[in-house]
């Protein structure tokens, strides 16, 4: 890259909701692309200065495949003008927050911008999951009417546990409060601010939200704390008949121990739009009747993913006329730039 009199923001992947709004970012950017190649590759370019002078990356979260994961290794390489990376997802797992926080380099998500999708989603995947609509459904398609199918339960009167209050969890919340559920949550902190707990849901402790929830909701960030969260022994402490529902990120939940619970009806049944190692899913959840299995879509509508687009583009416009992005990620919050 040669010098440029206006900052130099690199596009990661494609913009494809919001397109002449990325556009109008030319009038005070230098925008390119990327949208082909490898880390192989991008590693090497970052190494011999092909991105010298790069004041910003945005990234949609399909671009993995154009990088890899942003880790020690490439954030050691990215040229030291680099000061911003807007990222197109809630989470924001691909990325390094505290290694690129140490480098000096702030990060933002699109928090908000999901939320109503995904909650949506998991009202979906908890519904089928109550009534195991997978098997009437696949018995239908193959001429078998109702096929196999034994009773599923109604929401009315049930325990939903939250693993997760965020802003997913309380959209999440409020749609399930309109089918009878009682709700409590966990979340590291209770909530401070009525607004954040719409439905006024009761906050209790980990293993109290294991023992008592006959719907176990998960919509927690994936990180060192959270990886792995849910497994054998979680399950042990569940009731008999739980239904586990996760919309959040596969490697909360270890599939291995999951399948076990519901070959033994720990779990009566699951919902699951996330997996430990996408795209490949456990056989066990491919086989089971019991899960109803989306793949990684709880964002996939038109509306939200321009909603999307439009929050990183925001965060650019914002680092390029004031300095700072609109949403960073908690570990960017006292990164010195």
């Amino acid at each position: 890259m040669t010098d440029s009199p206006k900052p130099i923001v690199l596009l990661l992947g494609e913009v494809l909701h919001a397109k002449k709004e990325w556009d109008r970012l030319a009038e005070i950017a230098e925008l390119r692309q990327l949208n082909d190649g490898n880390r192989e590759q991008f590693l090497s370019d970052c190494n011999s200065g092909v991105y010298h002078g790069l004041l910003a990356i945005s990234r949609t979260y399909d671009s993995v495949e154009l990088t890899g994961r942003f880790d020690q290794e490439l954030i050691d390489l990215l040229p030291q003008t680099l000061k911003f990376i807007s990222h197109n997802g809630a989470g924001y797992d691909q990325i390094d927050a505290e290694a690129c926080a140490s480098r000096g380099i702030s990060v933002s998500n699109t928090p908000g911008a999901v939320d109503a999708s995904t909650a949506n989603t998991a009202i979906y995947l908890l519904l089928g999951a109550l009534r195991r609509a997978h098997i009437p459904a696949t018995a239908l398609r193959q001429g078998r009417w109702r096929g196999s199918m034994g009773l599923g339960h109604d929401p009315d009167g049930k325990m939903l546990g939250i693993l997760g209050m965020g802003g997913i969890g309380s959209a999440f919340a409020l749609r399930a409060a309109t089918f009878g559920f009682d709700m409590q949550y966990h979340n590291r902190n209770p909530i401070v601010h009525p607004s954040s707990n719409p439905t006024n849901a009761r906050y209790v402790g980990f293993e109290e939200l294991l023992r008592t929830s006959d719907v176990i909701s998960i919509h927690l960030p994936l990180n060192d704390t959270t990886k792995g969260l849910i497994g054998r022994e979680e399950f042990e402490k569940m009731k008999d008949g739980v239904v586990i529902v996760n919309t959040a990120r596969g490697k909360i939940v270890d599939e291995e121990a999951l399948v076990e619970a519901l070959e033994q009806d720990k779990v009566f049944a699951a919902g699951l739009d996330v997996y430990e190692k996408e795209p490949d899913v456990h056989p066990g959840l491919i086989e089971s009747d019991k899960v109803v299995l989306m793949p990684h879509v709880g964002t996939a509508t038109v509306e939200t993913q321009r909603k999307m687009e439009i929050l990183v583009i925001d965060n650019v416009r914002n680092v390029l006329e004031h300095g700072s992005l609109l949403t960073p990620v908690v570990e960017s919050r006292n990164c010195k730039l």
